[in-house]
């Protein structure tokens, strides 16, 4: 599997399928590509912050990718004219061969005004590979169980601060999760979240076995 970082929380994950997380582009500064240069097989949104939903529509509509998202979202997008499944927290469906499992995260949800059902992440497993990409969230106990039930390959996890956990305490929830390989987001797009994930990085490796890989927007790692 390629994971491709596109800055803030999306991330573009390749191998028999083509799956994309949060599809924030335009407005994104950290963003090398374009939204019409992306074209997912499967689309993944956390929550429904402009953020996050990005440009879900646009994508959508042109590439026509299979949706599995929380019920409230999933309604909107349809309004929109838009072919969505819903699900709710640790229900799974099986999207032409990639298992996505939704996950509780700690965060809020609402876009214009309009509250988009509860935050999440995902689990999302395709070749073998299990990818936890843990959504805009602070950290809570379960990830322990999160780690236990499905032991998941990499951590996509937020350690920007403020929005969301900071290094030190996302370095914690890593421990709770216990993954081979943590990749740090929602970091450095904007002046009011951390800059680095230099912290980050020692203190995972200082206090585990997981290997922390710290990508450059538009950079890939591959497992």
């Amino acid at each position: 599997m390629k994971i491709t970082w596109h800055g803030h929380a999306c991330f573009e994950l390749v191998g028999s399928k083509r799956v994309l997380i949060d599809p924030f582009i335009t407005g994104n500064p950290l963003a090398k590509v374009k939204p019409e240069e992306l074209s997912p097989d499967v689309l993944l949104i956390t929550h429904g912050h402009e953020d996050h939903l990005g440009d879900a529509v646009a994508i959508s509509k042109r590439a026509k990718p299979k949706i599995a998202v929380i019920h409230e979202i999933a309604v909107f997008l349809q309004e929109q004219g838009i072919e969505a499944e819903g699900m709710n927290f640790y229900g799974s469906v099986d999207l032409d061969g990639v298992k996505v499992t939704m996950v509780p995260a700690l965060h809020s949800s609402s876009y214009a005004g309009r509250y988009m059902g509860d935050a999440y992440g995902y689990v999302v497993e395709m070749d073998g590979i299990k990818v936890y990409h843990a959504g805009d969230t602070g950290i809570f106990g379960d990830m322990k169980l999160i780690g236990e039930l499905f032991s998941p390959d990499i951590m996509l996890v937020p350690v920007g601060d403020r929005y969301t956990m900071s290094p030190q305490i996302a370095a914690k929830a890593v421990e709770l999760v216990s993954p081979k390989i943590a990749i740090p987001m929602h970091f450095a797009t904007f002046p009011v979240l951390v800059s680095s994930a230099a912290d980050f990085k020692r203190l995972v490796e200082e206090r585990s076995k997981t290997e922390v890989v710290v990508l450059e927007p538009g950079e890939s790692y591959e497992l």
